[in-house]
């Protein structure tokens, strides 16, 4: 079992800049893959950012360039800096990790990007 709790939500204007945490209740190091998703009201969560066990990352197209997913191994916790934000940002971001075939999610931070 693992426990993902999220923090550094809130409320930005749009081209601010915001960083999400996301730390574990274990060692990260050799989870398969951490990731940020986000669900915006009545759309499908959807994959924001992800970072692979040996260091390779992918993005969605609309943050490549925008968003940088990185881990401290030492704090067990896996970032989210998002720059040059958007209102269509706006969305609860969750936490992801995908460990030996299961998968846990955090309980979610809001981000909303004012015009």
């Amino acid at each position: 079992q693992v426990q993902l709790v999220e923090s550094g939500g809130g409320l930005v204007q749009a081209g601010g800049s915001l960083r999400l945490s996301c730390a574990a209740s274990r060692s990260i190091f050799r989870f398969n893959r951490m990731g940020w998703y986000r669900q915006a009201p009545g759309k499908q969560r959807e994959l924001v950012a992800a970072i692979i066990s040996g260091g390779s990352t992918n993005y969605a197209d609309d943050v490549r360039g925008r968003f940088t997913i990185s881990t401290d191994n030492a704090k067990n916790t896996v970032y989210l800096r998002m720059n040059s934000l958007k209102p269509e940002d706006t969305a609860g971001y969750f936490c992801n990790a995908f460990d030996r075939g299961a998968n846990y999610w955090g309980q979610g931070t809001q981000v909303t990007v004012s015009s």
